[in-house]
């Protein structure tokens, strides 16, 4: 009950601060937002990384740490930090799906005096308490991935869409028949799990020779998301392919296409880009991944945070690469730091 009444006090703080804010920032779909930069750019047009105040200091407040996408996160926080001599605490829930412990959190953090605050909400809502309480208390906050609050300032972080077309042009190029497919999605109504969603389905279905036979939800979940293949496979054994909005969920599905003996029948494809993903990659057992490159999300979204701090007015995306991983290009996204940064600057000159 008390959880359900927090809950209920945080929606009703979300739509108050919506109305408050409303009047001077327009809701923000960070796919489309037409003010921003590409996170190759920030340096050529923002010039060298500018000096802080002494004592600056960050706090970051994610998802949680069972998925090793956040984790890889925050190492990419941990990295720019250290580079620039500047401290971060990263926090985070203990679930996908502890929106209250995420909220308490990030409160906890604003409270702590910290220069900048990056927040990864667990949905479009449950955080927005903390953009009236952070411009109270003059904290710049930075959304990173993949939920959007609608009222943030600031957001660091991949063309969500674009996950989903990326795969659906992979089944359009390598199945030219077409056949049945199916999706697992995220946590309903989250900006990304929609976005992902939307990206592959419309752009697959205009292709015209396939046909999307389930779109089922898999809540983030490995063990949910094998069930949900399970079924699906069950009732249609000729489908061709899975899309699965992330990798935790792919893997999931890898292994019931597996029990159900079709591993050489059925693609699928995650998104994230997580190291089992990359292994289950060059197993020949994952198809492939769209890889978002989190350790360096990490960087460029404390950097865009300190910049702000710094009173940098910097565009209100500042959008971060992606990439789609199969066992052919695996090796040239998998390396140190380094040369993966240097292979999406090239990337990023050649309009990829």
């Amino acid at each position: 009950m008390k959880f359900l009444l927090a809950t209920a006090t945080a929606a009703l703080m979300a739509l108050s601060i919506g109305s408050v804010f409303s009047a001077d920032l327009a809701p923000l779909n960070s796919d489309t937002e037409k003010d921003r930069i590409d996170w190759s750019q920030l340096e050529a047009k923002f010039g060298a990384f500018p000096k802080l105040p002494d004592g600056t200091k960050a706090g970051a407040v994610s998802k949680t740490l069972t998925n090793e996408y956040w984790r890889s996160l925050g190492e990419g926080y941990k990295s720019f930090g250290d580079r620039v001599a500047v401290p971060i605490v990263y926090q985070a829930a203990q679930s996908e799906g502890d929106q209250l412990g995420q909220l308490t959190i990030a409160e906890g953090l604003v409270t702590q005096g910290y220069n900048v605050l990056l927040v990864s909400p667990q949905t479009d809502s449950n955080l927005q308490p903390i953009i009236e309480q952070a411009k109270a208390a003059n904290v710049p906050v930075v959304n990173v991935n993949d939920a959007v609050i609608p009222q943030a300032e600031h957001y660091v972080g991949n063309v969500q869409r674009d996950n989903g077309v990326r795969v659906a042009k992979w089944f359009i190029k390598n199945r030219p028949d077409g056949g049945k497919v199916a999706i697992v999605e995220g946590q309903a109504g989250v900006y990304a799990a929609v976005q992902r969603t939307d990206g592959f389905k419309t752009t697959i279905t205009e292709a015209g020779k396939f046909d999307v036979v389930a779109s089922v939800p898999g809540n983030w979940d490995r063990q949910t998301s094998y069930d949900a293949a399970t079924n699906i496979l069950q009732q249609h054994p000729d489908l061709i392919g899975f899309y699965a909005n992330n990798d935790g969920m792919a893997l999931g599905i890898v292994e019931a296409v597996k029990a159900a003996g079709l591993q050489d029948k059925v693609a699928v494809f995650g998104t994230d880009g997580i190291s089992d993903a990359y292994a289950s990659i060059r197993a020949g057992e994952l198809t492939g991944t769209v890889d978002s490159f989190p350790v360096l999300t990490g960087e460029v979204a404390l950097e865009s945070a300190l910049r702000l701090v710094a009173g940098q007015k910097l565009p209100r995306v500042v959008a971060t690469p992606q990439a789609l991983i199969t066992k052919d290009n695996a090796d040239r996204y998998s390396g140190a730091g380094d040369a993966v940064r240097k292979a999406l600057l090239e990337d990023a000159a050649a309009g990829n």
